[in-house]
């Protein structure tokens, strides 16, 4: 007779799914070698049932989180299953296959329980590598026109042979590209530090298996995806249809029009009319729609449960082939993951009328040279909503990282903070107000290349219901002399000793006109 699931037991099962995930973030973040994993907090962890969909993940990142089920889906269907074996880990990054960009890269480990020859879940690790190669130190150029020139792509490389690491060929792989690694012996460490996370997530699957069996832990993976289908559905229920248009610094556009069907309670997102495929690096992989997507459904349910694939469920999303959010080999896509998925976020908030727009920008900066490589997202303001104002200085929707603390900065990189302040005013004016910006300024100690990856410096986080938009973000370097140099929103400069590299961010959009309220009843 199958098992019915008892509404006690299914918050239990929530909760400790959840759990897992939370403790391999814990051994990696413990265990990780660069700063960006083991400070910054770029990382994500989440458990998969056996045919790879997500069933549980820590509170990470979201744009890792709703895109990495395409990556275990990707090693299920690429890779014989008589070949996925126990003591194998796998690597991968392709943003063609599940990936987001090439830093972003996931370590998967298949799950055998008891006699089973074949994986009964899977666990993975993803995390934003300090450089994986690339024409600049740290594997976000701000120009690139091709996958090649962003770094050394994965595709379901095997890691781990039968508990064997494959530190030779890893190695020849991370050195022998047109655009090397800059750090292999870091990069190794952090691959490492993955592959513990995911034993941790392994060893506890397997602990719950033997308490509660392992048709019981199956049954609850397929019990929790239903609930989060049945979560969704009901906030579907009091949506309204809706379209947007985003535009973005370099005239590209993103259309949304969202469609809800009543009677099955689903809805259609439909990003027909978005621009083709671009020259420039914006263009987002499929999967980071995707994730964007997931990410603004379940922030609307009220319930405390995981994202998972259940949450798309009642979702139809259609991305044209070869546009901007669905792109075909070898575009360009660090920016995509990056810049391109907050504007997806935001284009779907507008189109269902919910929230303004945030600063829209991830400010991604790094710097670096032969000896040292950093990469760092800068926090702005959040758009407004109908009941709420936005907040000052916060990282929004699609990342969820940190930023370095200042000491530590300073002693693992030839830098000093300058300062790091709240950009007043930048946030939209309205019944609600948008959040506000921050200015922070980075004295260069020594020689660097130092880029920078942001948008909305030229087109404005726009408003809604006839709030104000926020302030557009600025990027400047302040020589040594006193003179300045003002630089677009993808630029590289060369900094010298003395020089002070200025990042201003956006603020968030407006919500209501002060003299119109009656638009927000």
């Amino acid at each position: 007779m199958p098992l019915k699931p008892d509404p006690v037991r299914l918050e239990i099962f929530n909760n400790l799914y959840q759990f897992i995930a939370e403790q391999m973030g814990i051994v990696l973040q413990n265990t990780a070698v660069s700063v960006n994993i083991k400070e910054r907090l770029d990382f994500s962890c989440a458990i998969f049932d056996g045919n790879g969909f997500l069933v549980a993940n820590a509170p990470h990142i979201p744009v890792h989180l709703g895109s990495m089920s395409e990556s275990v889906q990707s090693l299920i269907n690429n890779v014989p299953a008589a070949e996925i074996k126990l003591g194998n880990v796998y690597l991968s990054n392709n943003p063609y296959n599940g990936g987001t960009h090439l830093p972003d890269v996931t370590v998967i480990t298949p799950v055998f329980v008891n006699d089973h020859h074949l994986p009964v879940f899977f666990v993975a690790s993803r995390g934003h590598q300090a450089d994986l190669g690339g024409t600049t130190p740290g594997s976000m150029p701000p120009n690139s026109i091709s996958i090649e020139e962003e770094g050394i792509l994965f595709d379901n490389l095997l890691l781990v042979e039968e508990d064997h690491f494959q530190e030779e060929i890893l190695k020849e792989l991370l050195t022998i590209h047109q655009y090397p690694a800059r750090n292999v012996e870091q990069n190794i460490a952090d691959f490492k530090a993955q592959i513990a996370a995911n034993n941790r997530g392994l060893q506890e699957l397997q602990k719950m298996c033997d308490h509660y069996g392992l048709d019981t832990v199956k049954s609850y993976m397929q019990f929790v995806q239903e609930n989060a289908e049945e979560s969704v559905r009901k906030v579907i229920g009091v949506l309204q249809d809706g379209n947007f248009t985003v535009q973005l610094d370099n005239e590209a556009q993103i259309k949304v029009k969202i469609t809800i069907a009543r009677q099955n309670r689903s809805a259609i997102i439909d990003f027909t009319g978005t621009s083709n495929q671009l020259k420039n690096n914006f263009n987002a992989p499929s999967a980071v729609t995707q994730a964007a997507v997931l990410y603004v459904f379940r922030s609307l349910i009220q319930e405390n449960i995981p994202l998972n694939a259940g949450c798309l469920k009642p979702l139809t999303v259609i991305i044209p082939e070869g546009c901007m959010l669905n792109p075909i080999y070898p575009a360009a896509v660090v920016a995509g993951n990056v810049e391109t998925s907050q504007n997806i976020t935001d284009c779907l908030y507008g189109a269902l009328g919910i929230m303004a727009a945030s600063q829209g920008t991830m400010n991604n900066f790094t710097f670096g040279n032969e000896r040292y490589q950093y990469y760092e997202t800068i926090c702005g303001g959040s758009g407004a909503g109908k009941n709420f104002h936005g907040t000052d200085a916060v990282h929004t929707h699609m990342t969820n990282s940190r930023l370095t603390d200042p000491e530590v900065l300073e002693l693992r990189f030839p830098v000093f903070l300058e300062s790091f302040s709240l950009r007043e005013k930048s946030g939209g004016n309205g019944k609600y107000h948008g959040g506000n910006g921050v200015t922070r300024k980075v004295r260069f100690l020594e020689k660097m290349t130092a880029a920078i990856l942001s948008s909305r410096r030229n087109i404005a986080p726009f408003g809604l219901a006839g709030g104000a938009a926020g302030k557009v973000g600025k990027n400047y370097v302040v020589r040594k002399n006193g003179t300045t140099k003002n630089l677009d929103g993808t630029a590289t400069v060369a900094m010298q000793p003395g020089d002070t590299f200025v990042i201003e961010t956006p603020g968030g959009g407006g919500f209501g006109d002060l003299k119109n309220e009656e638009l927000l009843s």
